[in-house]
């Protein structure tokens, strides 16, 4: 093979099979080779390719990061370069082989290769089986033990961005509670600080190899990343990892699908996926871009990449009437019990703080409770009696999150209608919540993007059972003007139930009764 390297000026590349049958033979130039689709030899999924490459080298170069790329991006036994002299024969022996991680490791700065000491021809000895053994013995270990019942997919989330590793290390955490609320299984993270991400693979091609490794010994097959990504990012991920890829945004697409309920919240979804999916319908292949105009048509025709353009913008005005419908329909129930002078009070917050928890404590109902996120996606009412005797009818809504990805805007369409219409806005934090004042500040945020920052509101501190830290809460509580409560053991209702009449009771703004005094007394968040 050497000698006719030589003779040619061309590398000449052999994949190997653990048996020692030459699968195929490969004549690149004089700098590199191309490997042929390799994707139908792995032996199972999260093992070594059960392949190996042995290729020639023509200018005493060692091991390239193409060579690099290719062990990871593939998952070969290993990769070996022989540099051939201009006499045609053999020099020396490059070889490198994947280093297995820890399993459920953030991966940084691991390098997800060794690069062994380079062998003298001919006196080079190396036991390939040996080692290869050793490799799948390591990745087997590595490889988590799965803890999720049901799991629909195993995955590692990806951070990248300039924020500090604990800003990066909460959004992961967050991203992970969608996974799991989503039934996917979360076996490792992936961090990379950089200003900008990669045009084409958002990940830089040395984090990508690490990425490739880790999730072969983890066994996950899907990549979720924190943040919305491009449509050729997206291609581009997949193609270099051939996995499933999905951002952030997907990623809450997909739970709002599996927990709608009312022909409402299914419709809005489908809405939300529409605007997503349709800046990214793209030509994937030819099947595509072929014409469709029938025999006769005049012209070329539309192409099927048109024609699902189309058909989705049509579908999204139908969906946009249907809703407009609904609105009506909602409004005139609004304005019924406005016209019976039953006061209104809308359940606002972050997502999974308890705010249906909270609603079946105060009103002794069993509207649906999980510890997930979005467990509520449909604005459900109850009616309360308080201590004044009136009677309101308090409304728990879907739950807010940060960084609100535009197209779900519409599935919180009622949840803002509600507030907007409300008398009383109850804002629902988690006390007990690590993050709990980047969530208030996330919730006022969306507030006040919807010109409801002014409007008469109570803050309750929820969960205060969970709390550890009793003494920070409390504080909290004081300077925000807030109520500690607890659902589950009814700490606070009775005191929350008060001051709700209390408020309800006062005259409403514009009545003698000024917004500057509302947001005085009710210091907004």
């Amino acid at each position: 093979m050497c000698a006719l390297a030589a003779r040619m000026g061309r590398q000449i590349g052999l994949l190997i099979d653990r048996r020692g049958t030459v699968n195929h033979v490969i004549v690149g130039d004089d700098r590199q080779i191309f490997l042929p689709d390799v994707g139908r030899m792995r032996t199972s999924k999260g093992r070594l390719r059960g392949v190996r490459l042995v290729h020639t080298h023509l200018k005493g170069e060692g091991l390239t990061d193409d060579d690099l790329t290719d062990l990871a991006r593939l998952g070969l036994d290993l990769v070996c370069a022989i540099t051939v002299r201009a006499d045609g024969l053999a020099q020396w022996v490059h070889i490198a082989h994947i280093v297995p991680t820890r399993p459920g490791e953030v991966i940084h700065d691991v390098r997800p290769h060794e690069v062994l000491e380079p062998l003298r021809w001919p006196a080079a000895q190396f036991d390939t089986l040996s080692t290869i053994r050793d490799l799948e013995t390591q990745l087997a270990r590595a490889r988590p033990a799965t803890s999720m019942v049901n799991a629909r997919e195993k995955a590692l989330l990806i951070h990248v961005g300039p924020e500090p590793r604990t800003e990066a290390d909460d959004r992961l955490d967050e991203l992970a509670e969608l996974a799991r609320t989503a039934r996917v299984e979360v076996l490792g993270r992936v961090v990379q600080r950089r200003r900008n991400a990669d045009r084409d693979t958002v990940l830089g091609a040395g984090k990508l190899k690490q990425v490739i490794v880790e999730a072969m010994q983890a066994d996950a097959g899907l990549l979720i990343f924190d943040h919305e990504i491009s449509p050729a990012q997206m291609r581009g991920v997949a193609r270099e990892t051939e996995m499933k890829v999905l951002d952030r945004t997907q990623l809450i697409l997909d739970i709002f699908a599996s927990r709608a309920r009312s022909r409402d919240g299914k419709i809005k979804v489908e809405l939300a996926q529409l605007n997503y999916n349709l800046p990214r319908l793209s030509a994937r292949d030819d099947a595509m871009s072929r014409l469709t105009g029938g025999i006769g048509g005049v012209g070329p025709g539309e192409t099927k990449l048109e024609i699902d353009r189309r058909r989705a913008r049509d579908r999204i005005h139908k969906l946009k009437h249907t809703l407009k419908r609904m609105a009506q329909g909602r409004n005139t129930r609004r304005k019924r019990r406005q016209r019976a002078g039953i006061a209104t009070v809308c359940l606002v917050g972050y997502t999974n703080v308890g705010k249906s928890s909270l609603l079946n404590a105060l009103s002794k109902s069993d509207i649906f409770t999980e510890d997930l996120l979005f467990a509520t996606l449909d604005p459900t009412s109850r009616r309360l009696r308080l201590p004044d005797q009136s009677n309101v009818v308090v409304t728990d809504t879907v739950g807010f999150i940060r960084d609100l990805p535009s197209e779900l805007l519409g599935a919180f369409e009622a949840t803002l209608e509600e507030a907007h219409e409300a008398d009383l806005l109850l804002l629902v934090a988690d006390a007990s919540h690590p993050r709990l004042e980047e969530q208030l500040k996330s919730v006022e945020r969306i507030l006040k993007d919807h010109d409801l920052d002014g409007h008469p509101r109570m803050l309750v501190l929820n969960k205060s059972d969970a709390v550890k830290d009793r003494a920070t809460v409390r504080e909290l509580a004081h300077h925000r003007g807030g109520l500690l409560t607890s659902s589950l053991n009814r700490d606070g209702l009775p005191v929350l139930m008060t001051q709700m009449a209390e408020v309800l009771a006062r005259p409403p703004l514009g009545s003698g009764y000024s917004e500057k005094d509302a947001n005085e007394e009710w210091s907004p968040l």
